[in-house]
């Protein structure tokens, strides 16, 4: 039997019977060992076809198999591998302290289960390159039930766990700008807090809203204002120490974390700071982009000891810092709380005033400076609330600006304007073109043009007695389509003016490029030009670059005799302000129709 007879007969014992059992067990024989090969091959094709890596021991810890992504994973091919330790193909160790982990089947055996590896298991490799691995070991038993060996099973976990990463990651971070989101800033938060309070020191928070990205985003479209977004954030990042956490709250508004500042000033210093890295000139694309940010400012304990206080009252500093004018920066403080109420409800009401007919447009004469005529007129708008009187534009267009109501307000005071000059004209009245602030948003509107010319078709008014006032910065966003649009509004007659000239920013080149008519001096130069020799060098360089351009140049905000006498001397050519008249009413602006100006020039 052991050269390989299959089966054997006793010598004197042949017969029929004894002949025909002997074939009969090596055909059984046979199909058996068919059928085990079949078996074999099956499980050997069978393991080495699924994903994880299989490795068996005998009962002393020898390899006794390995299939072929165990091969693969411990670097050793069966062959070498069978009849060696277990320790020497499968090292494992601890992923945080680089210790041997325990053998696994091992503890099988002696356990006599299934046993898991620990977490955050690495297998080196023969070479030793390591793969963090996740595995089972159970024992093998024979048909009495006694163990025989172990086999392993295991697999490597590191597309897994950088998935899982990666998914942890998109949850706790913005996907445009790969900022910390709310869910990550609120965590950190809370956790700085607690630290805040064990060791008695202070934190702040800064809630920063871009101002005007509206404009841009509507103007040049959402790529160039995610580009925008991107190049904040970068520079938000630049300016703060590793410790502290810039985030992106959504949209334009971003929150920063300084969980330990000595003293507020801390804060005010890196609000500071942002403020002058955010305008500086962005390069996106072929485009240079400027643009400010407010920052409202909330410290612990002082303003909030949770971390949604302090980004609520943040949040409401932040909008003390748009209503003081914007590009600034505002401490939180408990007053403020009532003021954003106020806004709240403004902004409620605001949405259903063109419903309910409550504005109404004020007119203020423009003067020549030589002859005292009337040469035109401004036309401001004010809201009569129903609770708080007459509101002036300050109380409410910034409020129209974020949340996108300026358009259908600027499109009723262009025909507001124009119904109301067509009245002045029909009573026969002397009437002098109306001037209309444009913003950046009606300005950039596809149908702007058109809308103009439909207005002063409906209402009959004649083309001429229209000025459109834009000032510098929505002038200089779009240099190239700005020139073409205004050459289309010149074409059909239509006036064009800077508004608050000298506090934008101009390029020459293009302002020559431009065709403009008039120069609006901004008031905030004419009110000090009798006590600050730099305003007063200011205003008489733009009067000399004016008529240089042979644009009008008039001058806002004159209030006084002595700034009137100065603007004479420098020879500029119109004025407008308080001392030739406040903004009035219509009626009372007719009988100035009627009378002309009082006021000696």
């Amino acid at each position: 039997m052991l050269r390989g007879a299959q089966d054997y007969l006793l010598e004197g014992h042949l017969d029929s019977y004894s002949f025909a059992r002997a074939i009969r067990n090596i055909i059984e024989r046979e199909i058996a060992r068919q059928e085990l090969f079949i078996e074999k091959e099956r499980a050997q094709v069978t393991l080495n076809s699924i994903g994880d890596a299989v490795l068996s021991t005998d009962i002393s810890g020898n390899v006794t198999y390995l299939n072929v992504v165990a091969e693969h994973m411990t670097g050793w091919p069966q062959k070498e591998a069978v009849g060696h330790p277990l320790s020497d193909v499968f090292q494992i160790i601890d992923g945080t302290t680089h210790k041997p982990s325990p053998d696994p089947m091992k503890l099988a055996v002696q356990q006599n289960r299934t046993v898991g590896l620990k977490a955050n298991c690495i297998l080196v490799r023969r070479d030793g390159y390591e793969c963090a691995i996740e595995d089972s070991a159970a024992p093998i038993h024979d048909r009495d039930g006694r163990v025989t060996g172990a086999v392993i099973v295991f697999h490597d976990v590191r597309m897994a766990q950088a998935t899982v990463f990666e998914m942890t990651h998109l949850a706790q971070h913005d996907v445009l700008t790969d900022l910390p989101n709310r869910l990550l800033l609120s965590d950190r938060l809370t956790q700085a807090i607690s630290l805040a309070r064990r060791n008695h020191h202070q934190l702040a928070v800064l809630f920063l809203d871009l101002d005007n990205f509206k404009h841009i985003n509507d103007s040049l479209g959402h790529s160039v204002g995610d580009k925008l977004l991107q190049s904040v954030a970068d520079r938000l990042s630049a300016c703060v120490r590793e410790s502290d956490t810039v985030s992106r709250q959504g949209g334009d508004e971003f929150v920063i974390l300084l969980p330990e500042v000595t003293h507020s000033a801390d804060a005010a210093i890196s609000a500071a700071k942002i403020i002058a890295e955010v305008k500086k000139v962005h390069s996106i694309g072929e485009r240079r982009l400027r643009i400010t940010v407010s920052i409202g400012v909330s410290t612990y304990p002082d303003n909030g000891e949770d971390a949604d206080t302090l980004i609520k009252n943040a949040d409401t500093a932040m909008y003390h810092a748009k209503q003081s004018g914007r590009d600034n920066c505002q401490f939180f403080r408990p007053d403020m709380g009532l003021n954003v109420v106020e806004r709240q409800s403004l902004e409620g009401q605001l949405r259903y005033a063109l419903e309910r007919q409550e504005l109404l447009l004020h007119y203020q004469p423009k003067v020549n400076l030589k002859t005292g005529a009337m040469t035109g007129v401004e036309a401001l708008v004010r809201w009569q609330h129903p609770e708080r009187g007459l509101l002036l534009p300050g109380e409410f267009l910034t409020i129209a600006e974020d949340t996108g109501m300026i358009p259908a307000i600027g499109q009723w005071v262009l025909h507001e304007a124009c119904r109301q000059t067509r009245e002045w004209l029909d009573a026969g009245l002397p009437a002098v073109p109306v001037a209309v602030n444009i913003s950046s948003l009606e300005f950039r509107s596809e149908h702007f043009l058109e809308g103009v010319q439909v207005a002063l078709k409906n209402i009959r008014v004649d083309f001429r007695y229209l000025e459109l006032e834009l000032t510098e910065t929505v002038l200089m966003r779009h240099a190239e389509s700005t020139a073409y649009a205004l050459r289309q509004l010149k074409a059909i007659g239509v006036r064009l003016a800077v508004d608050d000239f000298g506090t934008g920013y101009s390029s020459l080149s293009y302002l020559t490029r431009f065709p403009i008519d008039a120069l609006k001096l901004d008031q905030s130069f004419v009110h000090d030009i009798i006590a600050k020799s730099d305003d007063a060098i200011v205003v008489s360089a733009v009067i000399s670059m004016g008529k240089s351009l042979r644009h009008r140049v008039i001058a806002e905000g004159v209030e006084t005799i002595e700034q009137l006498a100065f603007l004479q001397a420098h020879g500029c050519d119109e004025g407008q302000g308080y001392y030739f008249s406040r903004p009035v009413g219509a009626k009372q602006f007719a009988k100035l129709l009627e009378t002309g100006i009082s006021a000696p020039v």
